[in-house]
């Protein structure tokens, strides 16, 4: 009973955080980013998560991009989650249409404290996206569901299943894994990261995955994931990124 309680307390949260605007606002894109927060991503990787998401929108290439499509902006909110009984909206449904706008989502993302829970729980991240979406009051041309993480569904609904719901929905799955050494012992054996995305976790029209093979590649995979999400550019289902965020800095220097 207390989790059915909880769980609805949730989904009443979700459908809240999507009423900020009039209905039908038009936007490019309507875009969830829901971020793993499990155990697993410890302090030091939660602060390159939040990073690499709040630099990516203050990069100029972020606001070319959404000012290049057809109404110049799109909407994004970011979801924090783990157990099936967790998804935090962190910033609620912005409408970004240019630097202003830009740097003012980065803002309030960097300044949310971050909380990390137990449990990976992919299918009902996928799930309260879906809910955000449908939920919003806004008109995108496409709708995308954006799932970062750094372990396989240990908890709740199958991905696959919120996977294929999603899509039916007329919903993208996009995926990045955070791949790295597992410890021998773990049990029970785990698929590699990521031909579990692959299979389990993206779908939909121009769906991909994005490889980060340590920690440290975060910042540039998700800026590169983002250019091709706003322009909607075609690529390889599999991209990998190994470039340090120390070797970006140097580059930028």
């Amino acid at each position: 009973m207390r989790r059915t309680a909880h769980a609805l307390g949730v989904l009443a949260a979700l459908l809240a955080a999507g009423a900020a605007r009039a209905d039908g606002v038009p936007v490019d894109l309507e875009l969830v980013l829901a971020v793993d927060v499990s155990h697993s991503i410890d302090e030091a990787d939660g602060r390159l998560q939040r990073e690499g998401y709040a630099r990516a929108f203050r990069d100029p290439r972020i606001v070319d991009a959404i000012r290049s499509g057809r109404t110049g902006s799109i909407a994004v909110t970011y979801v924090e989650w783990s157990a099936a009984e967790y998804q935090r909206v962190v910033v609620g449904w912005s409408q970004i249409d240019g630097k202003e706008a830009a740097d003012g989502f980065a803002a309030r993302l960097w300044a949310q404290p971050r909380v990390s829970q137990s449990w990976t729980a992919i299918g009902a991240a996928i799930d309260a996206g879906v809910i955000l979406i449908e939920g919003n009051a806004f008109e995108g041309q496409r709708k995308v569901i954006d799932v970062s993480g750094d372990g396989v569904n240990n908890h709740g609904r199958l991905p696959a299943a919120a996977r294929d719901a999603a899509v039916a929905a007329g919903v993208t799955v996009n995926g990045l894994a955070i791949m790295r050494p597992k410890p021998a012992w773990t049990w029970p054996p785990e698929p590699p990261l990521d031909e579990y995305y692959r299979d389990h976790v993206v779908g939909g029209p121009n769906s991909f995955l994005i490889v980060a093979t340590e920690a440290q590649a975060f910042p540039n995979a998700i800026l590169q994931k983002l250019l091709r999400e706003i322009a909607d550019a075609e690529g390889p289902p599999v991209e990998r990124v190994a470039r340090t965020m120390l070797a970006e800095r140097e580059t930028d220097q």
